[in-house]
């Protein structure tokens, strides 16, 4: 059997979001993130709608955002100098990830559907999108282990990383099957990561992304969930009514 694929998340394995220098933004009452903390290497007052244990970071009555963790951002104050540097190194960390995770780092990968994801059934490996684009939105990705605890899936696309389509019942779904654990899923996205703008859906996975990652959208009441991490590189990550329960 092919020898087993080991992702170094390092510090950043921490980070259920992670808005490279441009922040994190929450809209609605109902954001969470579980077994874990957010941070951007921006100002503090570039994180709205959230707070943790130690500090507030421009909610509004109509959004709250939960951190169960830390968050970790540049002054001003809740931000300060300590915190920053968690987030620098966090920055470091989940850039060596991604170019660990990359098609020059693991080559081969195969694009089974042209691109789109849904309503495939795909054992553990690596897979790059022939075009740059992959999406899920013909029905839910289902992801078989196959028994096997250390199966990882590896995605590769150069441009963008879409989930869902419009309308009500636009959501999907990764399912995962026979021992799959989504600590062991990865999205390598060149560009952004949009994930289920019509609201609800479960996705599964780190994705790290050079270019912001995008959970539903404005108004959207019903929940959005990630059981993996959102880290941008570069852009902000914003979220809306979005429970992200970070692996363990």
């Amino acid at each position: 059997p092919p020898a087993p694929i080991v992702v170094n998340l390092g510090t950043a394995a921490v980070f259920g979001a992670f808005g490279g220098n441009a922040g994190i933004t929450n809209q609605g009452l109902n954001t969470v993130i579980n077994n874990g903390s957010i941070a951007t290497t921006a100002a503090s007052t570039l994180i709205t709608g959230f707070h943790d244990g130690n500090g507030i970071y421009t909610e509004t009555p109509l959004n709250v955002g939960n951190v169960t963790g830390d968050i970790f951002a540049a002054p001003p104050a809740p931000g300060n100098a300590t915190s920053f540097a968690v987030a620098q190194q966090g920055q470091l960390d989940a850039t060596a990830a991604y170019l660990s995770i990359s098609p020059a780092s693991k080559p081969g990968g195969s694009d089974p559907n042209a691109g789109e994801l849904g309503g495939l059934t795909l054992a553990p490996g690596v897979y790059k999108s022939a075009s740059g684009t992959f999406k899920i939105s013909n029905g839910d990705l289902t992801l078989d282990a196959k028994g096997d605890p250390n199966a990882t899936w590896v995605f590769q696309t150069a441009a963008g990383l879409t989930v869902g389509i419009a309308g009500p019942t636009g959501a999907k779904s990764v399912i995962l099957i026979n021992g799959a654990l989504s600590k062991n899923v990865f999205w390598y996205v060149g560009s952004s990561a949009t994930i289920n703008g019509a609201g609800g859906g479960t996705m599964v996975g780190t994705i790290i992304a050079t270019s912001g990652v995008t959970f539903s959208t404005p108004g959207n009441a019903v929940q959005t969930v990630l059981n993996g991490r959102a880290i941008s590189l570069v852009s902000s990550v914003t979220m809306v009514n979005t429970t992200i329960n970070v692996p363990q």
